[in-house]
């Protein structure tokens, strides 16, 4: 499954950004999905999932309350929406698709990933 991430901007702190993640060619419904974040310098961090048809939702402690993730399966597209962005949210996102499942919260969930859309949040 390919996945293709949009939606990566320049903001100041405090705005808000929805990034999109799509399947071109191929459907998601079938997959639990997830995003995750790559700061600088740093390793890959879970930041939100969902299950297949969207019933359940999870989210790291750093960004609970502010970020929503959601998934479309007739429009075949999942979103992250962000608000209240802060400059330690700077990051380059990755979407990721797979079972998920009891591993929802880490790598070994998921078998496909999109090459990432970088959020750049300053003060």
């Amino acid at each position: 499954v390919e996945l293709v991430e949009s939606g990566g901007q320049f903001v100041q702190a405090g705005e808000s950004l929805r990034l999109s993640c799509r399947a071109p060619g191929d459907t998601i419904r079938p997959y639990g999905m997830a995003w995750f974040r790559q700061r600088p310098g740093e390793d890959w961090t879970w930041v939100a999932a969902i299950a297949r048809h969207g019933e359940h939702k999870y989210y790291a402690d750093s960004v609970e309350g502010r970020f929503t993730i959601s998934k479309d399966n007739p429009g075949n597209v999942m979103y992250l929406q962000m608000d209240n962005l802060r400059s330690d949210d700077t990051a380059v996102y990755y979407c990721a698709a797979g079972v998920g499942g009891n591993y929802y919260y880490t790598r070994l969930g998921y078998d496909y990933y999109g090459q990432g859309t970088q959020v750049t949040v300053y003060s």
